[in-house]
């Protein structure tokens, strides 16, 4: 167990680690060998380049096969930790070295085994932290240029894209490592067998929580309307060489992908996206605009960019029909009906949820919600989305509440009314009762030895360098290869 447990701590700290990416450097130039060179004789570089009195600004700690870190880095690293919240007081610098050497390591391997990401893509996560970095200075780029010490803007972007890349490649290398490790039903067993009662894990209290959705309908009148300016679009970009990014920025009611023109990358090998949306891109050619299409989100249409292997660039215009007042107001009256009958017991909730609940995912199984973390009923009090507990925290059991309008962020509305429907108090670890959280406690071990294995051989595969006072850390690897 307390692998599992650490493994969970180095997973949040990697998530950390990679959530401002400001703290790592690029891949090395062509002059990789002479560098080499520097780095292992500092002497040389002191006698014949430095000149009396110069002060050091930094320094290379290490050299992992084409890519760099330096001592700056642990500095800097511990500073973006300290901005978030997070107490360093809890790492050395010699595990912060440590985790900068594996995530390099990581980018490196990508390279080698040619695993590509999209430089669109690094773009926009570029673009996003430069917005999301310039609300702490108060839209000042100046301020912002100042606090992390450049001289222009250009060059904040271009360290910014070499940093999000090489984080994206380690990202890509790791999911590469573990995405083939599964567990049978009989290492779970063995797995939860094998940890002593006094270290078993203990789950906090869990609901199980149902809730009945009514939506406002659209008219054929206005999805028609929608698909036809639809077409309108496709047609203007075909025909007459029309921006389809433009249109994107001027037109879709997607706002969370507006600003980077409408751009999602799809993998094959990693769903993303609803699965109408998928079967629609993936079934393009490069430069193809597909035909209006429905999701649950609304009508779109899909401009595919550019294919590499398993990953597809595709820009989409969404437009969501409009719903009349007069919609709204009869489903207002729907549920509104559906939670009389609830209160008078003229229908238990189940059925109440076939009959009136227009969510397919939830109304032929009496309403319930499934954990997205879990897969399972149950929601850990302590761990539940802070939205969803504020609407069930004073409900007791299998009280009805009162009616919600809820708009997602495509300012589509809906009303809901929610119960709970079962109530687990805290306990220690039961192998039947909780056999889909011990199950995921046994993949990540399984998880963590694999990784543990690919390090070790990896290392000894690649070209390490450790210099200065790191080389008399102890590390967890083998990093000086000893």
């Amino acid at each position: 167990m307390k692998s599992i447990i650490n493994l969970k701590q180095a997973l949040l700290f990697s998530l950390i680690l990679s959530a401002n990416g400001m703290f790592a450097q690029e891949i090395i130039p062509d002059e990789v060998p002479e560098t080499k060179e520097v780095v292992e004789e500092p002497k040389m570089v002191k006698d014949s380049l430095v000149s009396p009195g110069a002060k050091k600004i930094d320094g290379v700690a290490a050299v992992i096969g084409e890519y760099i870190v330096l001592e700056s880095d642990v500095v800097k690293t511990k500073l973006q930790l300290q901005a978030q919240g997070v107490s360093t007081a809890d790492f050395t610098d010699c595990e912060l070295f440590g985790k900068l050497l594996e995530d390099k390591l990581y980018a490196h391997q990508a390279v080698q085994d040619s695993i590509i990401v999209s430089d669109i893509e690094i773009q926009s996560y570029v673009d996003q932290q430069i917005q999301s970095f310039l609300q702490q200075t108060n839209g000042s780029m100046d301020a912002l240029l100042k606090l992390y010490n450049k001289e222009d803007e250009k060059s904040l972007r271009d360290e910014m894209f070499e940093v999000n890349k090489s984080q994206k490649l380690a990202q890509e290398m790791q999911q590469k490592i573990v995405e083939d490790v599964e567990v049978t039903p009989e290492e779970v067993r063995v797995f939860f067998n094998n940890v002593p009662k006094d270290e078993r894990p203990t789950f906090g209290t869990e609901l199980r929580v149902a809730q009945i959705v009514v939506e406002p309908q659209v008219t054929q009148e206005e999805k028609d309307k929608v698909i036809e300016r639809l077409k309108e679009m496709r047609a203007d970009v075909l025909e007459n060489g029309a921006s389809f990014r433009s249109k994107v920025v001027l037109y879709t009611d997607d706002g969370a992908s507006r600003a980077n023109g409408g751009l999602y990358t799809l993998n094959r090998k990693r769903p993303k996206m609803v699965k109408e949306f998928r079967q629609v891109a993936f079934s393009l050619k490069e430069g193809e605009i597909s035909e209006p299409f429905a999701t649950e989100y609304g009508y779109h249409i899909i401009y595919l960019e550019k294919i590499r292997g398993q990953e597809y660039d595709v820009r989409h215009i969404l437009l969501m029909p409009k719903v009349s007042d007069e919609e709204i107001a009869k489903a207002k009256e729907k549920i509104e009906k559906a939670r009389a009958e609830l209160e008078s017991g003229e229908i238990t909730f189940a059925e109440a949820a076939i009959k009136y609940s227009d969510e397919k995912e939830t109304k032929y199984d009496g309403g319930q919600l499934i954990n997205p973390s879990t897969q399972d009923y149950n929601f850990e009090l302590t761990k539940m989305d802070p939205e969803l507990y504020g609407q069930i925290q004073n409900l007791k059991d299998n009280e009805i509440s009162t009616i919600l309008k809820d708009q997602d962020r495509t300012g589509k509305i809906k009303f809901k009314i929610l119960t709970v429907s079962d109530r687990v108090d805290e306990h220690e670890a039961n192998y039947a009762q909780d056999y889909l959280k011990i199950k995921d406690l046994a993949l990540g071990d399984k998880r963590l030895k694999a990784v543990e294995k690919w390090q070790k051989e990896t290392i000894s595969d690649t070209y390490i360098k450790i210099n200065g006072d790191y080389r008399n850390c102890e590390f967890a690897s083998n990093w000086l290869k000893k």
